[in-house]
């Protein structure tokens, strides 16, 4: 009977942290997967990189000079890699470049940045390489993770797994069926919960990180009970810490107006 009961709990137990529950039974297949192409689009404080290259470098070398008018919050750090600057994109959604001016860059992908940029500098260079990067993509990663943390990543592509796997993975009191993303859109708070147990997860908008994103693992119920538990025992132990010092000092002063009387 207690061989059964351990072996239920185990078995329960093993089922809460499992990832992707409904997975088929087959050693192989496909799995849902986020509709159309998703691609991570550029929003103000991104930080982009630009380099413009060609076969004849002498000719592109203008376009990857520093600037450094202090007006403009865009190229106004060099790289430390040879023939790239990056750009800080300001509020209205601009960088500026040397030659090209005044850019504007939101809501577009780093593709169609690259695209916009080798069209107008094809004008005066032959077959231009344009490539844009963006470099301080970051996510906070708070609640049941190994390592809450600030997560920084220069890939576009980052997935809710993959922000929980830099912080070591969820711990074993993770509700894996109540992952949060908080993702602000238009100056407002938009959130969706997040089914990690659930293989249709990689069909989740939501699934791919965006810049500035809080990812937030909610504790189980036995996370909460011994948080619980520990916060009651602290409180019995300050009480019982406070009445004995207090009981103390009264004996003390017991002691010396006894010794005073005689």
């Amino acid at each position: 009977m207690a061989a059964a009961l351990l072996l239920s709990c185990s078995s329960t137990k093993d089922n809460n942290l499992a990832y992707f529950k409904n997975m088929p039974d087959a050693p192989s297949g496909t799995l849902p997967s986020t509709p159309g192409n998703y691609s991570l689009t550029i929003q103000p404080d991104d930080e982009l990189v630009i380099a413009v290259t060609s076969a004849a470098p002498e000719a592109t070398a203008v376009y990857n000079l520093p600037m450094d008018n202090p007006a403009t919050r865009g190229a106004i750090r060099s790289s430390s890699q040879p023939r790239t600057q990056t750009y800080i994109v300001d509020e209205e959604g601009y960088v500026v470049m040397p030659v090209l001016g005044r850019l504007f860059v939101k809501g577009k992908t780093t593709a169609q940045i690259a695209h916009d940029i080798s069209a107008m500098v094809s004008k005066d260079v032959k077959d231009p390489h344009v490539r844009v990067d963006i470099v301080n993509f970051s996510v906070d990663v708070m609640g049941e993770v190994q390592t809450p943390q600030r997560v920084h990543t220069g890939r576009e592509h980052f997935t809710v797994l993959d922000a929980i796997a830099s912080c070591g993975d969820l711990t074993e009191f993770a509700k894996r069926d109540r992952v949060y993303v908080i993702r602000d859109e238009n100056g407002q708070r938009h959130y969706q919960r997040l089914d990690l147990s659930d293989s249709g997860i990689f069909a989740n908008p939501y699934f791919y990180l965006k810049q500035n994103d809080i990812v937030y693992v909610e504790p189980n119920s036995i996370k909460i009970d011994n948080s619980k538990y520990n916060q009651n025992n602290a409180f019995k132990l300050s009480v019982i810490s406070t009445v004995v010092s207090s009981a103390s000092v009264i004996v003390s002063l017991i002691i010396a107006l006894v010794s005073a009387s005689k």
